[in-house]
């Protein structure tokens, strides 16, 4: 993640996170929040320590108490130059002295403490024994949707990580395919992202012919041949926020065959598109692409979830898949991303990003979702 995210937000916008984190913590019944570093502290803080090592950096965010950074001295000058930093008290320790106990003295001893995700089990553990009455949740179970509405910068920045996976896949699909590696392509697909101005690159799947049906193939050395059907599926950070699109390009004319299942896909595509709405559940639109697919006799061959949320990460909740009753909300982004993928043979995905607005949804990919060929 780099410094362009946190010079887009103010002291004022991290404040404005930090209240809303607090009461959704106090609304689960937490006794507060603790933040290892990671993408919830950048979201909170804009602070990205120099390097994640064994010393302690940890958000408090305890009810009744003002929010608190507790960081290890030699990084305190950071910390301090961080976009949210005047919204925070840091507190500083040196080598020699123990974190963990600074960092009770900030803690209910007897409190339930929801916890980031990515924090060491080394952190979690010490905190235990220094407050055995504590107990923890998981972030992802605790506050799920705590990123999950973006505000209109945030979703400013999600449009312009779209437009810039829109505009490598315009220049992609002028590359030469026939021929050449997988990984060679995918070289190219990293290379363009990155000239589009995404300073992380978190995959570029190529799966070419059979390759096609592993959903989540990693581009290997296969030569792709004419006739290959080929899934590209890419995206990373830009700016601090997330790109993932997919589009199923073709090696010369396809089949008759090839042509229908991709007509297929992008009907259930457009289907999980114009389910999007305020108030649907996230299953709905899961359901409504799952449904096309089914109906046509391929229901099997279509093995994941329709979609996965995104933000300054790539995968995040909310989750498109059955069983999710949570209500869309404007603001949210997530994938509508359904496939095919017949074993031995070859595979299909069309995947936009997709935002709710107050009156249903708004891609933020745009580029054909017909079958392109190469060549």
């Amino acid at each position: 993640m780099t410094g362009s995210t946190a010079a887009t937000f103010t002291a004022d916008d991290y404040r404005a996170r930090i209240g809303r984190a607090a009461r959704a913590a106090a609304e689960a019944g937490l006794a507060g929040l603790l933040v290892a570093p990671g993408p919830d502290l950048v979201w909170l803080t804009g602070y990205t320590p120099p390097a994640v090592t064994e010393r302690l950096t940890l958000l408090v965010l305890a009810a009744g108490q003002d929010p608190v950074l507790v960081v290890p001295a030699l990084e305190a000058p950071d910390a301090h130059r961080a976009a949210g930093a005047s919204a925070l008290t840091l507190r500083d320790w040196t080598d020699g002295k123990d974190p963990y106990a600074a960092t009770a003295a900030l803690l209910d001893a007897s409190g339930r403490f929801g916890i980031s995700d990515n924090a060491w089990a080394l952190h979690l553990l010490a905190l235990q024994q220094a407050l055995p009455g504590s107990s923890y949740a998981s972030l992802t179970e605790a506050l799920p949707m705590l990123r999950a509405v973006k505000d209109p910068a945030e979703l400013d920045l999600m449009a312009a990580a779209g437009a810039a996976a829109d505009a490598t896949f315009e220049e992609i699909r002028n590359v030469p395919f026939a021929g050449r590696r997988e990984s060679e392509v995918a070289a190219d697909l990293d290379r363009l992202l990155r000239g589009h101005g995404h300073e992380q690159v978190d995959f570029t799947i190529v799966a070419s012919g059979p390759n096609g049906a592993n959903p989540h193939h990693e581009a290997g050395e296969r030569v792709i041949a004419r006739g290959d059907m080929i899934v590209l599926d890419f995206g990373g950070l830009r700016d601090g926020y997330g790109s993932d699109t997919s589009r199923t390009v073709h090696v010369g004319e396809p089949t008759d065959e090839e042509r229908r299942v991709h007509d297929l896909v992008r009907e259930a595509q457009e289907a999980g598109f114009r389910a999007v709405r305020p108030g649907a559940a996230c299953q709905d639109v899961d359901r409504a692409a799952r449904r096309v697919i089914a109906d046509a006799g391929y229901g099997e061959y279509f093995i994941h979830r329709t979609g996965h949320g995104i933000g300054v990460t790539t995968h995040e909740p909310p989750y498109m898949i059955e069983g999710e009753e949570r209500p869309l909300v404007p603001g949210m982004c997530f994938s509508v991303e359904p496939g095919i993928y017949l074993p031995g043979r070859f595979g299909v995905r069309i995947e936009d990003i997709v935002t709710v607005t107050e009156d249903g949804g708004r891609r933020l990919n745009t580029t054909t979702r017909e079958l392109v060929i190469v060549e």
